[in-house]
């Protein structure tokens, strides 16, 4: 890959799609006690493969009251010009009082108030924000203001002045007296893999592996908090929901607790403080702690009104094909055979592990709750999601896999948060019904095999405390390998080199020293490989200006809706059972999607000057299995050159795009003589040409037609050339290459605007004109084309170049004038074109 295709790879490079994620600082480090800076923890979670994508400030109040402090008024008398002003005299703990210009009716001497000093800005709870200044109010010096609540954003009472506790202390900061707790939030962009991450212990979990990798002293690390589970007390005697779960396969493990006497209200403060640090909004005490747990421990749940539930029994089971169900959203469902529903005697209450319905959830006057903590199977979870295009943070974390063990981890803790927080009371015993849970898996490690694949030989000690800190057990040990057993909350590390890439992430990879001297083995084969020959030509490519892309095999399939075009196959599409979104839901039979895609973003980047290039496949069905092509693709868009003040530039034209396709053929050993070029036939392009290769199709090139580009939101026309590489390289290895003298004479250009009918192609004006003047013809390009109401309905405009050159002799003009004359004619002959003029 070339450091010049950072454009491509910075709009399009998704070969595992990430997931932002919040995490709150604060709540961080009720996992981990550490000291660090949220931009220190950001650089090590990156290290650690946890890329924290930007860190956000999330302020309790606007402003977090900066510049306002206690103060104490020392002394107030009549302002002399104003009946309804007060002077005061002010100490804000410095050693000059201030004098403040107030107008509050209620100022007095002896008060302890909140003062806004100069160059302070206020955030009122209406209106807008406003920097406090030095003034004269009618002819007084005002050098800050007393604040009333809502002058500050903690209120809305504008009464008077907020008079404090007279224990307050002036010089405060007003931030610390209210006990405001700022924060920070990092945004994690998550591959889908790591779903051990999607929570606060998850990433405590990482941190603290990775300080203790590269800490010095091991107990300069704070300890890793363990999951506390509250005794729930005494369980009262009730009346207990039975459960019984019919889909085993869908649901391998279900447990339930009922709890009665909640009282259902606002959340304290501090559980409102950690939902709104990451983004959500507090509903109620009952459904703030399940979100809360949910973030916490990485646990979905789900709280159900027990009195709603008929039959006093929970049963999850699949529902009949047809089964209308309103969801929490209020809106009517159609359910699927296949769809796992929790139920009770009568009728369906969740769409398990996806979305809650609307006539069972907590409301104000739920007085007795059923609290439900499942594993679900995913692929299960996530065929429902999209199926009803449905995507919560339960199934988000579901269809990725929870940990099946952690079931009862989760419903323990938001248990002892009800009670504490509801004063609801537990009536039954916890329900736990396991079936075909996952296990965890077994690894072997080989000690040699680690380090040849590493590159360094990390010390036995600290590759054990790693697997340890990361809760991977060593199950037996010998001088060559170890047996380890893997948690199952990572269900993404199954094989050796997953467990080698887990200690490498937390040693961290910038530790592993690039070597001063690189062996490589030379081949002897006669003829460059694949390989070898992608790299010359990428190297090709990016000299002259072109930027390489990568982008995802995994595509949307409304794509092969947007035209009728023969390289494009529904029928034969690669879909995917289970695919994360609709918009990577089928593999790609085209490059040209996901390039028009790129051409996009990086126009909106302000970046509209683009020569892309991409090495990809493409993938379609087949009568025996799977079909699996190589393709390569050119996209080229906007100027030639960038601008200039003293060099206009011109656009790229369809010239530019066959001579970037010549070159890559030279520089496989190729010509461009022995191509085929023939009319595409087809959608994709508004015009191109067919390109053939001693009979084999070697792919296409011209203009992307200009539907498909309205669709992608493009307006400057895009070239586009999409080569079949497997054959080229084929071609490649058969070239036998010759060698011949420079041109001695100069080549000569003539430039021929022609008036043609809408149905003529470029490939037949370079046909016709190669026939007209075999000998010193070398080229034909096309550089301008014209279609507009300008031009007599069924005409369009070309302007092609010609390049004549004598290999014997210098041309002189009446030759040059007379094989032009020949081309004219055939042209007008053959094509019915009009030389404009």
């Amino acid at each position: 890959m070339k450091h010049e295709a950072f454009i491509g790879l910075f709009a399009t490079f998704t070969g595992s799609k990430k997931i932002g994620m919040k995490i709150s600082y604060n709540w961080l480090r009720t996992w981990l006690n550490t000291p660090l800076s949220p931009t220190d923890i950001a650089d090590i979670l990156t290290d650690t493969g946890l890329e924290v994508e930007g860190v956000d400030t999330v302020e309790t109040v606007p402003g977090g009251l900066n510049g306002l402090v206690v103060g104490h008024v020392v002394k107030a008398w009549q302002h002399p010009d104003a009946d309804r002003l007060r002077l005061t005299m002010v100490n804000i703990g410095e050693i000059e009082e201030i004098q403040i210009v107030c107008g509050a009716p209620n100022v007095a001497e002896g008060q302890k108030v909140i003062v806004a000093m100069v160059g302070a800005k206020l955030y009122p709870s209406e209106g807008d924000p406003f920097v406090i200044k030095k003034g004269k109010i009618r002819g007084e010096v005002s050098m800050g203001m007393i604040c009333a609540e809502d002058e500050i954003g903690l209120g809305e009472g504008h009464d008077g002045i907020m008079v404090l506790d007279a224990s307050a202390t002036p010089g405060t900061p007003a931030s610390v007296y209210f006990e405001l707790e700022n924060d920070s939030c990092f945004e994690i962009g998550l591959t889908p893999n790591r779903t051990d991450a999607i929570s606060h212990r998850g990433v405590a979990r990482d941190l603290h592996a990775a300080l203790r990798a590269h800490a010095p002293v091991l107990s300069e690390v704070p300890e890793l908090v363990e999951v506390s589970l509250d005794n729930l007390g005494k369980i009262s005697s009730g009346d207990a929901l039975k459960i019984e779960v019919e889909n085993k396969e869908a649901c391998p493990r279900y447990a339930g607790i009922t709890i009665d006497n909640i009282q259902v209200g606002p959340s304290p403060e501090w559980l409102q403080r950690r939902l709104v640090a990451i983004g959500l909004s507090p509903i109620n005490n009952v459904v703030d702690i399940t979100n809360f747990v949910m973030h916490d421990l990485g646990q979905p749940l789900h709280a159900f009104d027990a009195d709603k539930i008929e039959g006093g029994k929970i049963v999850v089971k699949n529902l009949p094909a047809g089964t209308k169900f309103t969801t929490l959203d209020n809106i009517e469902r159609e359910l699927d055979a296949d769809d796992l529903m929790i139920c009770d005697t009568k009728k369906g209450l969740c769409i398990a592990g996806v979305f809650g319905g609307k006539s069972s959830g907590i409301t104000e006057k739920t007085t007795r709750m059923f609290l439900e903590s499942a594993y679900f199977n995913p692929v299960s979870v996530r065929t429902t999601a999209r199926r009803h295009g449905l995507n919560t943070d339960a199934s988000f974390r579901f269809e990725r896999g929870v940990d099946p063990n952690g079931v009862l981890d989760g419903l323990l803790k938001a248990t002892s948060l009800i009670c504490q927080i509801t004063g609801g009371t537990v009536v039954s015993e916890l329900t736990d019904l396991s079936f075909d849970i996952p296990q965890p898996a077994q690894v072997k490690l080989n000690w040699q095999r680690m380090y040849t694949l590493i590159g360094k030989e990390i010390p036995k000690d600290l590759t054990l405390q790693i697997l340890d800190d990361l809760d991977i057990d060593v199950i037996t040990e010998t001088d060559e390998d170890l047996g380890l057993e893997i948690p199952t909350y990572r269900q993404d590390v199954t094989r050796e080199a997953d467990v080698i890439e887990e200690i490498l992430r937390i040693y961290g990879y910038n530790n592993i020293e690039i070597p001063t001297r690189l062996h490589a083995t030379l081949s002897s084969a006669p003829k460059p490989d694949e390989e070898s020959l992608r790299n010359r030509i990428s190297d090709l490519l990016t000299s002259r200006g072109a930027t390489e892309i990568m982008c995802n095999s995994l595509t949307k399939s409304a794509y092969l809706e947007l035209v009728e075009d023969p390289s494009l196959e529904p029928d034969k599409a690669v879909r995917m059972l289970n695919p994360l979104s609709s918009d990577l839901d089928v593999m790609r039979q085209t490059l040209l999607f996901q390039a028009l895609e790129t051409v996009e973003r990086n126009q909106n980047q302000k970046k509209p000057n683009l020569r892309l290039y991409e090495f990809g496949r493409v993938y379609k069905k087949a009568d025996a299995g799977y079909q699996e092509t190589s393709k390569l693709a050119l996209t080229f868009t906007g100027l030639q050159h960038k601008e200039n003040w003293n060099k206009p530039s011109e656009k790229l034209r369809f010239s530019h795009l066959k001579a970037e396709f010549d070159q890559i053929l030279g520089g496989l050993g190729l010509s461009a003589e022995e191509m085929n070029l023939a009319p595409y036939q087809g959608n994709l392009l508004l015009e191109g040409l067919t390109l053939q290769l001693h009979k084999k199709d070697l792919g296409f090139m011209g203009i992307v037609h200009p539907n498909i580009q309205a669709s992608f939101g493009i307006k400057d026309r895009v070239l586009y050339a999409e080569i079949n590489w497997d054959a080229l390289v084929k071609a490649s290895g058969r070239k036998k290459i010759k060698i011949k003298e420079l041109e001695k004479y100069p080549a000569v250009r003539r430039d021929l605007s022609l008036l043609i009918d809408t149905n003529v192609q470029f490939a037949d004006l370079e046909r016709v004109a190669k026939s007209a003047e075999r000998k010193m013809l070398k080229s034909v390009g096309l550089f301008d084309v014209y279609e507009g109401d300008k031009l007599e309905a069924g005409k369009k405009s070309y302007a092609i170049s010609l390049v004549l050159q004598d290999e014997k002799q210098t041309l002189q003009d009446k030759q040059i004038d007379l094989s032009v004359s020949r081309i004219k004619e055939a042209l007008e002959k053959e094509l019915g074109a009009q030389l404009r003029k």
